[in-house]
């Protein structure tokens, strides 16, 4: 692309007090930085170019009082191009332009403009009028402003209902954010609820279920078993004595036959007979060594007192 530094030659070399033609210049592009090292080129003329649209650091000549962008093809204007505050004077004669960008409405300063032979909205168009003498290109300037302000402001109320409706929208969200989380608080509630009470009544059923099975031990304890109806059981057969049994029984008839021998041989027809004498004998010999015992000795005296 074509810029003023290599067809047009040094900058410095045109500027003639503060003004600076960069008219045919055969330009595409705008030489910014360039023109931003020139801050005494108040008045800049770039008209008669090829230039299809501005940079956005184009807005940073501040410094610009006059600026003639006539006979271009500029589509549109940056959109930061309000910051040209101290731009009066505005030529845009024979470009291509549309709209122009909300931030027209800064250009507080602007007391010339022209904006023939543009496709313009017709909206836009009915606003700006013509620009056939200074009058007219006075108007023009005071009536796109105004008309910039308003749609400004336009655009601003859109920007805050857009605003507010994206506001009601969000506490909307959150409302229904909130709604939800207590829902879900509340279920949460219920089915902790409902699980404590099914615990409980688990528990319940199993306390309830040990008090029965401590009961039934007592009923069967304290209720004697009825005797059944039906015949009557049979004796248990006798026990055939036991061999201890027949010599207990052999010892006391010995004891027996003894104790009748004793006194067999005590009749005094038998006494002298040599059997009961040597029974006697064995009798007296025992019953003076039990004489010495102080027990027999009383139980042998109340015997003979009886």
């Amino acid at each position: 692309m074509t810029k003023a530094g290599s067809k047009g030659g040094n900058l410095r070399d045109k500027l003639d007090g503060n003004e600076l033609d960069l008219s045919l210049s055969d330009l595409n592009e705008v030489p910014v930085k360039e023109l931003a090292a020139l801050p005494k080129a108040t008045i800049l003329d770039l008209s008669c170019n090829k230039l299809t649209s501005l940079p956005a650091d184009f807005c940073g000549l501040t410094h610009l009082v006059k600026l003639d962008l006539s006979k271009n093809k500029l589509q549109q204007l940056p959109a930061d191009f309000g910051r040209l505050v101290n731009l009066q004077h505005l030529d845009l004669l024979n470009n291509r332009l549309v709209t122009l960008p909300v931030s027209f409405a800064q250009l507080k300063s602007l007391k010339w403009l022209d904006l023939k032979d543009n496709p313009l909205d017709p909206a836009l168009a009915k606003v700006a009028g013509d620009c056939l003498d200074e009058k007219q290109c006075k108007q023009c300037a005071n009536k796109v402003l105004q008309h910039m302000k308003a749609v400004q402001a336009d655009q601003e109320r859109e920007r805050q209902r857009r605003l507010e409706v994206e506001r009601e929208a969000e506490k909307k969200r959150e409302a229904k954010q909130r709604a939800k989380e207590a829902q879900e608080r509340e279920l949460r509630k219920r089915e902790k609820a409902e699980e404590k009470e099914r615990r409980r009544k688990e528990y319940d059923a199993l306390k309830a279920a040990r008090r029965e099975q401590e009961k039934k031990p007592r009923k069967e304890t304290n209720q004697a078993p009825k005797p059944k109806a039906g015949p009557r059981p049979r004796k248990p057969p006798p026990r055939r004595p036991s061999r201890t049994w027949a010599v207990l029984k052999l010892l006391l008839l010995l004891l027996l036959c003894a104790a009748g021998g004793l006194l067999a041989c005590r009749v005094p027809e038998l006494r002298r007979q040599p059997l009961c004498a040597g029974v006697n004998a064995v009798y007296d010999s025992a019953l003076r060594g039990l004489r010495g015992h102080h027990i027999l000795q009383w139980v042998l005296r109340a015997d003979s007192q009886q």
